[in-house]
C-alpha cells in the first residue's frame, strides 16, 4: 500500500451541532476539553505563555478558543489560527493538569480545521506541499536528498560555502541549522535492503520491527544502525518492513490530518505482522501510539490503529522492560539528559533512558534543571516559528549544565536543536542519542576483549 495525490480525498462535512464554526468532519473532540476548569495550574508549564504571558497563548486560553470556535462564539480565521500555531504541541500542560485535559489533540484536531478553512497559499503552499507530500512520504526521494547532502559535504561544496560567507545571506535560522548538519551515511533501509531478518548476535530471545523513518534513517542513519546494533546484541532479531513509510506527526502537528490517515493506514499493514514495533524517535513513536486519534470517524481502521499502537515501544523502554546485558567498559563521561517533549509527556518515559545510562560504568550523571522543558525543536517549529523557537531555546540552554560533556536525548529534532543552541551559545558539548552511547559502550568492551585475547594468544605461542 503507498500514498498517492488520490488517496487525498475531500471528507465529509463536520457532524457537530449547528452553532458549531467547524465546518468539516474530525473536529477538536468535546471530550477533551470538558473537564478543563480555567485552573491555571498549566500555565507555569507553556513556554509560550512563559515568553509572552499572553492568556491566548496559554494552555487553558487555547482550550477556551477551541471550544469558543465550537459553540459559535468565534470564527475560524487569523485571530483563531495564531495562537493555534504558534502552540509547541510539547503535551506538558497535559502533565500539569490534574484533569489530565489533552491540549495536545486539541490542537492537532483545530489545525485539521484550520487548513481546511484557510488553506496556504503561495510561497508557503509551496514548501509545505514540497516536503509533506513530494518527500517525507518517499522513501526513494528521501534517498536521493541524503545523496545530493552528502554530495554537498564530500565534495568541499560546504567548505566553499562556510568560507564564501553565503550562509550570511540566508535567514539566521536556516544558517544556524546548516552549520549542525550532521555526517550523512549510508541509511540501513539500504544497506540491509534484501535481508528479511537481521539476526540476533546469540540466542534469539525476541523478534521485533524497526521503524527506520523518513528524516531519520537519511538524516541519522548512525542512530538506526546503532539500534539494530543493541537489539541484536541483546538477543533480538530485527525485521525492517519494507513498505513502512513516514509516521505522519509531521503532517499533523501541520494541520495535515488526511495525509497523516494515509501514512497511519500504510503503515497499519506494513508492521501487521509484528509482535513488537521499535521506535527510537520519541515524536514518531508518540504519533504511532495516537494513531487511533486519527480514525475516530473510521470504526474499523480505528480498532486497527488501536491493535497496532499497542505494540509501539520506544527502545529505550524495550529494552528496560524486557532486559538487557549491561555494559561491562568504562565509559568515563560526565552527561546531562534531556527529556524529549514527546518521550516524556506523550509516551510517559522518563527514568528507563536514564537507566539505561547510569547502568554504564563510568558515566556520571549531573541533573539538568526543567529537564522535561520543551527546547523549541517541536517537530518543525524551529522552522515555522523561528524566533519564538530561538527564546525556547535560549532558556533551555541556560539550564544545561556547563561541566557536562554530553547531552543525552531520545528525539532527532532534539539533538539537531540542542545541537544549535552548543553552537549558538559557545558551548562545547557533544548531542548523542541515548542508544549511541550503550551501543559504543559494547564495542569498546568488544575491543577490549580483542585486545585481551590477542595478549593471550600471544603469551601462549
Amino acid at each position: 500500500m503507498s500514498i498517492t495525490e488520490s488517496d487525498v480525498k475531500e471528507r465529509p462535512a463536520c457532524t457537530t451541532t449547528s452553532l458549531s464554526n467547524y465546518r468539516w468532519s474530525d473536529p477538536p473532540d468535546e471530550n477533551k476539553w470538558a473537564d478543563c476548569v480555567h485552573c491555571g495550574m498549566c500555565l507555569e508549564s507553556c513556554p509560550t505563555y512563559e515568553l509572552t504571558g499572553q492568556e491566548q497563548h496559554s494552555p487553558r486560553g487555547r482550550v477556551h478558543l477551541i471550544k469558543s470556535v465550537a459553540e459559535g462564539k468565534l470564527q475560524v480565521n487569523e485571530q483563531f489560527m495564531d495562537p493555534v500555531f504558534a502552540c509547541l504541541d510539547c503535551r506538558a500542560c497535559t502533565t500539569a493538569c490534574p484533569a489530565d485535559v489533552d491540549v495536545g489533540g486539541l490542537i492537532e484536531e483545530a489545525r485539521g480545521q484550520i487548513r481546511q478553512a484557510m488553506p496556504l497559499t503561495g510561497y508557503k503552499k509551496a514548501v509545505s506541499k514540497l516536503f509533506l507530500e513530494s518527500l517525507f512520504p518517499h522513501q526513494q526521494r528521501m534517498n536521493a536528498l541524503g545523496r545530493l547532502l552528502k554530495f554537498y559535504q564530500k565534495s568541499g561544496m560546504q567548505k566553499v560555502v562556510r568560507k564564501s560567507g553565503l550562509l550570511k545571506v540566508m535567514p539566521d535560522h536556516l544558517a544556524d541549522m546548516e552549520r549542525i548538519l550532521p555526517d550523512i551515511k549510508e541509511p540501513v533501509r539500504k544497506k540491509y535492503k534484501g535481508e528479511k531478518v537481521i539476526n540476533a548476535k546469540g540466542e534469539t530471545k525476541h523478534e521485533v520491527a524497526l521503524l527506520t523513518g523518513c528524516v531519520m534513517d537519511v538524516m541519522f542513519s548512525d542512530i538506526n544502525e546503532a539500534t539494530i546494533n543493541v537489539l541484536t546484541r541483546n538477543g533480538n532479531d530485527v525485521v525492517i518492513p519494507e513498505t513502512q513509510t513516514c509516521c505522519g506527526a509531521l503532517h499533523v502537528h501541520a494541520g495535515e490530518r488526511e495525509m497523516g490517515r494515509n501514512l497511519a493506514k500504510q503503515n497499519i499493514e506494513a508492521f501487521k505482522d509484528a509482535e513488537k514495533i521499535i521506535v527510537n524517535a520519541a515524536g514518531c513513536g508518540c504519533m504511532m501510539k495516537e494513531y487511533a486519534e486519527l480514525f475516530r470517524e473510521e470504526p474499523e481502521w480505528q480498532a486497527k490503529a488501536q491493535d497496532f499502537s499497542a505494540k509501539v515501544e520506544d527502545i529505550s523502554k524495550y529494552l528496560h522492560d524486557t532486559g538487557y546485558e549491561k555494559p561491562q567498559a568504562e565509559m568515563k563521561t560526565r552527561i546531562t539528559y534531556h527529556d524529549a517533549c514527546h518521550l516524556a509527556h506523550g509516551q510517559g518515559v522518563r527514568e528507563e533512558p536514564r537507566n539505561l545510562l547510569l547502568d554504564i560504568p563510568g558515566v556520571k550523571m549531573v541533573h539538568m534543571p526543567d529537564a522535561e522543558r520543551c527546547c523549541g525543536s517541536a517537530g518543525i517549529y524551529n522552522l515555522t516559528n523561528p524566533e519564538m523557537a530561538g527564546e525556547v531555546l535560549k532558556s533551555k540552554m541556560k539550564n544545561v549544565p556547563e561541566e557536562v560533556e554530553m547531552i543525552s536525548m531520545g528525539n532527532p529534532g532534539c539533538m539537531l536543536q540542542m545541537a544549535m543552541g552548543v553552537q549558538k551559545y559557545g558551548r562545547n558539548q557533544k548531542v548523542v542519542h541515548t542508544v549511541q552511547l550503550l551501543d559504543w559502550a559494547y564495542q569498546k568492551e568488544d575491543e577490549l576483549r580483542g585486545e585481551r585475547d590477542g595478549i593471550k594468544r600471544s603469551q601462549n605461542k
